[in-house]
């Protein structure tokens, strides 16, 4: 007779198989390494640390001659004192980063250069933001959208498990015919962590899917709340300039993905407190940054229960503990198996083609705001771009499709 199994043995197995799979991962790892990248990336990781090692010490002694030159207790912490601050401590980072990043190109390692970019990306777009907030568009930012960009081709050159899955689908294809080893090869489903640590690879295309479909089902639900709060008022709610998207959700659902993916399978009240913590807090970073960059105010929750500055409160907090959990227990798998429905020799083109679309309308929609930003300060417009802006998306065009929001120069925290 069999002994029934425990759930001490049940754990046990579990352990054995993440170690068997952090072993296969990791000679995987190696085998990938071995591989050289292109001439090209060895070049761009050349160029990183050249302008790391000469940035980086450059802007220490800046920030020592500044700090030795003035009397830090006679300056106000002024918001602009502090966007400052902020913005020279995502240079310095950036800088330091650049030249880990450039060795690993240059030596090959493929596995730690892919993590690098994933660490770069966050830091290229907090420096690109803080430029933003400080001097509105200008050529600065072009600097940092051009880094992002050889970021990104970066990442899915050199991450080992996108390497390893077209490595797998090759193989898959060649043995096609023999159906054993064919269902062998599937047992990894296209997409999930194959080191048993999470559910879903952290990886550019699993994090943009991510990110378009929670930008579309946040503002669905966002919309059909209104309408039920509000008796069947329709209000455009979306956050960019074209189609139905709302990037608060979208970059929620990256946010909870990124942090929560190892919990997947966890308690859901642990789920529950960490989705309403990271919401709340991402919810208060967004309308601060919106104010100061542009005087923008999309929401206020003044007087709510838990309100904080108005930016987020204990019932929104509570909603975006509740959307964590559905998402990442019950979305993820099914969104996975979406993803998975995308043939696998479109899957790069397609989604490299819908980045870009998504990139012109997050950027269109930058500059609709800069240019309305500018116009309700007063300022005529003074260049073809802002002529072209002023015709095709004026004040009234703007006020209509942002319906939530409404704009005051004077709470910006520009130069």
């Amino acid at each position: 007779m069999t002994a029934p199994r425990t759930t001490a043995d049940v754990d046990d197995n579990a352990d054995e198989e993440a170690d068997a799979n952090n072993d296969e991962t990791a000679s995987n790892d190696d085998i990938i390494d071995e591989i050289r990248l292109p001439l090209l990336a060895k070049i761009y990781g050349a160029l990183c640390l050249i302008v790391g090692a000469v940035a980086f010490p450059l802007l220490i002694w800046a920030i020592i001659v500044v700090v030795r030159s003035i009397d830090m207790a006679t300056i106000p912490p002024t918001l602009t004192v502090i966007l400052t601050v902020v913005h020279a401590l995502m240079l310095v980072s950036g800088s330091a980063a650049l030249i880990v990043f450039g060795v690993l190109l240059l030596r090959n390692r493929r596995r730690y250069a892919a993590r690098w970019a994933y660490v770069l990306m966050p830091i290229t777009i907090l420096q690109g933001l803080s430029n933003l907030a400080l001097f509105g568009l200008g050529p600065g930012l072009l600097l940092q959208l051009l880094q992002l960009a050889l970021l990104v081709v970066i990442s899915v050159t050199a991450d080992p498990l996108l390497a390893l899955e077209r490595r797998k689908q090759r193989l898959l294809r060649r043995i096609k015919e023999q159906d054993e080893l064919a269902a062998a090869a599937r047992i990894n489903m296209v997409g999930r962590d194959l080191t048993g640590r999470g559910y879903i690879a952290l990886d550019f295309f699993n994090l943009f899917w991510v990110f378009v479909v929670a930008s579309v089902v946040g503002l669905g639900i966002e919309t059909v709340y209104h309408m039920a709060l509000y008796h069947g008022e329709l209000q455009d709610r979306a956050g960019l300039l074209y189609g139905p998207f709302s990037p608060i959700y979208g970059f929620g659902g990256v946010l909870l993905t990124v942090f929560l993916n190892r919990l997947w399978n966890r308690n859901p009240v642990l789920i529950f407190l960490a989705s309403a913590v990271i919401g709340g807090a991402f919810e208060y970073a967004t309308s601060w940054f919106m104010e100061v960059a542009f005087g923008v105010t999309a929401w206020d929750y003044t007087g709510q229960w838990l309100s904080i500055g108005g930016r987020t409160s204990g019932k929104y907090m509570i909603m975006w503990g509740l959307l964590g959990v559905i998402w990442i227990r019950w979305c993820l798998p099914r969104l996975l198996r979406l993803i998975n429905r995308i043939p696998w020799q479109w899957r790069y083109g397609l989604t490299v083609l819908c980045f870009v679309l998504m990139f012109i309308n997050g950027t269109m929609t930058l500059m609709a705001l800069d240019c309305w930003y500018s116009r309700v300060s007063g300022l005529e417009p003074s260049s073809p771009i802002e002529m072209f802006f002023a015709n095709h998306y004026d004040n009234a065009y703007m006020q209509h499709r942002f319906q939530t929001m409404t704009i005051d120069p004077s709470l910006t925290g520009r130069v």
